[in-house]
């Protein structure tokens, strides 16, 4: 117990000492703090944006889904969210261009100034304070479970000690400190989930005779659509569209597109997307079948503990402890960065007169403890899986999705189009929790996107007074016939990865293992790679020629 004990406070010690090393270089200014003085470079971009988006979900909520569903969820997972990187092309740089031009540090404030709105800034804060507050409860309730079941500390207590050390790094270092840190964790992840792995599997005989095994006891695990037929075409459809909508705008990651140092900072972050999802993201999931074999009958919320369960019977002292890093540096390289992205929203969307500007980072720390607080009391009861509360989470983060595009690149868009969207889009997030809609065999984010964004033209259509001119023109505009023939390439490119990612031609066709997995994992992870191709002939060479990728006229919202 001592090495496991020691183990795991040297962890917390090297991340506490990170971010007070990285005190010494920060400026008391609010763009030092929040952004770290807009100079992230690709190498700690893409770590902070990896580290950033791969939480306690990620490792916990994979494994269990794993688990309980079996690799069926694995391409839904690394295939969804490196085609989701696009966004990083489409989004990431007009963001990165228009806060860097106006000094824009939050999401809110960048969407709320395009409007001219500042109704619209405080509901987009609103919303995505709410909508993240789940996703900041999960990574307590995770750590919970893994203190829990590896050293025996009470569940909840394990999450407060956590969130304390979080905290408290997070107020040393500001967004230094967490962008840091957020590469140490990121690397430790990877590396150390992979130890993870053959560790579990080696009293098995290693991964593929650990696999083989399961094959033989759960064929079920190594099926199309998952056990019980988890996930049909309708509901893989609507995760993969879930990923592509919802991920950007992570309050935490969209804000990290303030933070670049240049475009090509987003250009390798894009392109090394789909191939640590790829890696990374089979790991968890594999881990979960393979504890089908040590721990057959887990149900529920009780299979997102399979990690740390199967380390503390396996791993011994300090070695098990050491891989029981990865889940906390998941969680922690999340954490932090959701409860300064809030803050930052906070001090700057709430309080934005200049005569608040020097007591901003004061102001932003407590709203840190707010924070803090508010996600231990959601985690002191969890209410479902991670699975479930991410889903609900994300889909309230989705409903931004057209008011965003809109005012980043659609002339007509209206500040009342979009506050009406979102409200819309959220009464009806609300509708489909008590379940009082019908999804039609989809996620409910397919119906309110379709909703939402009907809602948003219609009305900034009406408003702007764009419903008599040509259809065309109330679109986008090519900038000339090169740009046109190259988005269109592009859009037919895209599409056809992500039809071919949705592979229903291959259900329930029979699973031979390679290599002891599935070949369709094999798959899409040729499909993760095919992405990466096309984005660098596609989305960044062209820029890098000085073509305008996006095919959109820019210029001054009227």
């Amino acid at each position: 117990m001592a090495e496991k004990v020691g183990a795991i406070l040297l962890y917390f010690l090297l991340i506490l000492f990170i971010g007070l090393y990285t005190r010494r270089y920060a400026r008391k200014t609010p763009e030092d703090y929040f952004l770290g003085g807009r100079n992230l470079g690709p190498f700690l971009l893409f770590w902070t944006m990896a580290a950033t988006n791969f939480s306690a979900f990620t490792i916990f909520g994979f494994s269990g889904a794993g688990y309980r569903s079996g690799y069926a969820f694995f391409p839904i997972m690394a295939f969804g969210t490196g085609f989701m990187a696009i966004s990083f092309s489409f989004i990431g740089r007009r963001v990165y261009e228009i806060g860097r031009e106006h000094g824009y540090m939050t999401p809110s404030e960048l969407i709320g100034r395009q409007y001219r709105s500042r109704v619209l800034q405080l509901l987009v804060f609103a919303v995505m304070v709410v909508f993240t507050l789940p996703y900041i409860a999960i990574q307590p309730i995770s750590a919970g479970y893994t203190l829990e079941s590896f050293l025996g500390i009470p569940y909840f207590w394990g999450g407060t000690l956590v969130m304390g050390v979080i905290v408290l790094y997070v107020f040393l270092g500001g967004f230094r400190g967490v962008v840091w840190t957020d590469v140490v964790q990121g690397i430790l992840m990877v590396v150390l989930m992979s130890a993870a792995l053959f560790l579990l599997a080696a009293p098995h005989g290693g991964v593929v005779r650990a696999n083989e095994e399961v094959f033989q006891k759960f064929p079920e695990l190594f099926s199309r659509p998952g056990t019980n037929h988890a996930f049909p075409v309708s509901i893989w459809f609507s995760y993969m569209l879930l990923w592509l909508l919802c991920d950007p705008l992570f309050p935490q990651l969209f804000q990290r597109f303030f933070a670049a140092k240049s475009p090509r900072s987003l250009d390798f972050t894009m392109l090394a997307y789909p191939a640590i999802t790829g890696l990374l993201f089979l790991l968890p999931v594999t881990i979960g079948v393979i504890g089908r074999l040590s721990h057959p009958d887990l149900s529920g919320k009780e299979a997102d503990r399979i990690i740390p369960l199967m380390l503390s019977q396996q791993a011994v002292g300090w070695v098990g402890a050491l891989i029981l890093t990865a889940g906390l540096a998941a969680l922690m390289s999340t954490l932090d960065s959701q409860l300064l992205t809030l803050s930052s929203m906070f001090t700057r969307d709430v309080f934005s007169k200049p005569k608040y500007e020097k007591t901003q980072p004061r102001m932003g720390k407590a709203f840190v403890l707010i924070l803090a607080a508010a996600g231990l009391i959601i985690a002191y009861r969890p209410p479902s899986t991670l699975l479930a509360i991410a889903t609900e989470t994300f889909t309230g983060l989705a409903v931004l999705f057209p008011a965003v595009l809109g005012g980043l690149y659609w002339r007509p868009s209206t500040a009342l189009g979009a506050i009406l969207s979102i409200l819309v889009g959220e009464a009806l997030v609300a509708a489909y929790a008590f379940k009082l809609l019908p999804a039609f065999g989809f996620l409910p984010v397919v119906p309110i996107i379709a909703i939402t964004t009907m809602v948003f033209v219609a009305v900034s259509l009406f408003q702007s007074g764009r419903l008599k001119r040509p259809t065309a023109a109330l679109f986008f505009s090519w900038q000339n016939r090169r740009t046109g023939r190259r988005n269109l390439l592009s859009l037919a490119v895209f599409g056809g990865l992500f039809f071919l990612g949705i592979d229903f031609w291959a259900w329930g066709s029979s699973t031979p293992l390679f290599l002891g997995f599935p070949w369709w994992v094999w798959y899409f992870m040729i499909l993760n790679l095919l992405i990466m191709i096309a984005m660098h002939y596609l989305l960044i060479r062209p820029c890098r020629e000085g073509v305008e990728s996006d095919g959109i006229r820019k210029g001054t919202r009227k």
